[in-house]
């Protein structure tokens, strides 16, 4: 419950299944096989994150269940892992539907700022964090009491509608959140980046690393550019006013 409450605040562990695994092998008293675990899921997180207010796999979720089964039943590495992985695949439609949730607190509350009930605003923006908490309480608590077997049990009785919703949901959310960036972003000015960025990735089909990295060089070269359009403003000002005070003007002389 504290890894969705921490990663969206300060921030230290940030849910990374490296970072949990020694917690979780701590508890369960099998650190071994609790990194292993950890690093394997470490693997599969690497580059993946929820920019924009997209959903991925939970693999600090899937790294604590998939120690735990290991710790608790001796289950081998690659079947708990087998299980823990689709815990986590879980935890993508329940982060979905937190943030759907989300959208309403956030409604009510300002609401109620407008209203200045402001005791009610930040009472209601409790729900948030317990709703994060709870998106990773549900699916751990199934295992711990009922076994492994009832995540798959939920996962086929959850009706084919309901999850094709929460896809096109969380299809939707991270076009919405990258709209919300580029409103505050000067993407006008840099309008044509966005264009070679979009062809990049979508005809091209060069890897989100090749064009980070063709990002900051091009930002290298804007930053570069600046820095010496600034201090050719800088001498120019300067040599004008050189040139004022060699002048002097009619009431010196």
């Amino acid at each position: 419950m504290w890894i969705p409450i921490e990663s969206g605040g300060i921030a230290i562990l940030t849910g990374f299944p490296a970072i949990v695994s020694i917690f979780a092998g701590l508890i369960m008293g099998n650190m071994h096989t609790a990194l292993l675990i950890g690093g394997t899921f470490q693997l599969m997180n690497l580059g993946v994150s929820g920019f924009g207010g997209s959903s991925v796999p939970d693999y600090g979720l899937a790294t604590i269940v998939s120690t735990f089964l290991a710790a608790r039943t001796g289950a081998s590495f690659a079947t708990a892992m087998a299980v823990g992985l689709p815990v986590g695949m879980l935890a993508i439609n329940l982060d979905v539907v937190v943030k759907l949730l989300n959208n309403f607190v956030a409604h009510r509350s300002q609401k109620y700022a407008h209203q200045g009930q402001f005791g009610k605003m930040k009472g209601i923006m409790w729900l948030g964090p317990l709703m994060a908490a709870m998106k990773q309480l549900i699916p751990m608590s199934i295992i711990v009491f009922f076994g492994p077997q009832a995540v798959k049990i939920v996962l086929n009785v959850i009706p084919k509608w309901v999850t094709t919703g929460l896809n096109i949901a969380g299809g939707i959310l991270p076009v919405v959140g990258i709209a919300l960036l580029l409103r505050y972003m000067p993407a006008k000015k840099y309008f044509s980046y966005l264009i070679a960025g979009f062809v990049l990735a979508a005809y091209l089909k060069v890897s989100i690393l090749g064009i980070a990295l063709l990002g900051f060089a091009a930002a290298y070269v804007i930053y570069q550019n600046g820095i010496k359009e600034a201090n050719a403003k800088e001498n120019a000002t300067q040599n004008s006013k050189d040139v004022n005070i060699q002048q002097g003007d009619d009431y010196d002389e």
